[in-house]
């Protein structure tokens, strides 16, 4: 990497950490491997920012930028359902999260009707969306990492949502996919 390049990714970590210090003290929350998985992220892209534009109608750019606005679609429908069904309260005091995260009750509708991680499943998109840019052993490589570790962030939020909701995230969790709807 050029100099810029880690320049750019030593300022965003210091951006991620400022935004994730809370969770850093927990290793059971959720919000622990979520930041882990941003870093990676952000390697990926400091790495690829290069190319971003490169090639713009090839196959993989094409399939990029698919995952990319699929990604901000996702993300979108996710928060607006969380926010609007959710109730977030300041009662729930959970530090480490965020406040559209402090749920008060359980969303099960719209796009939550189909998987429970539509947050993650965003990420998911964002991280393979920024992996196309340039398919190398290096990023496939970082965007598998990133993968598993948006798979622990997400099976750690279903330990706190099972702590919180207890029997109807269970009943939620039997009748619902993880990430890809009727999948997975």
């Amino acid at each position: 990497m050029m100099w810029q390049q880690w320049l750019a990714f030593a300022l965003g970590s210091v951006a991620l950490i400022g935004i994730s210090w809370r969770v850093l003290r927990r290793p059971q929350s959720h919000g622990f491997y979520r930041f882990f998985a941003w870093e990676v992220m952000l390697a990926l892209l400091v790495l690829n920012a290069p190319v971003w534009f490169e090639d713009r109608y090839a196959l993989h750019q094409k399939l990029s930028w698919l995952l990319l606005f699929t990604s901000l679609l996702v993300l979108g429908l996710g928060i607006f359902q969380l926010r609007r069904d959710g109730r977030p309260s300041e009662q729930r005091v959970d530090d480490e999260l965020y406040a559209f995260e402090r749920t008060s009750q359980l969303v099960t509708g719209g796009i939550y009707r189909f998987i429970r991680h539509p947050l993650f499943c965003s990420l998911l998109l964002l991280t393979w969306g920024i992996a196309c840019k340039r398919l190398d052993g290096l990023t496939l490589g970082l965007g598998l990492l990133a993968s598993v570790l948006l798979y622990l962030a997400a099976r750690r939020d279903e330990a706190e949502c099972l702590a919180y909701f207890g029997d109807a995230y269970r009943a939620y969790m039997a009748r619902s996919k993880m990430f890809v709807p009727y999948l997975f």
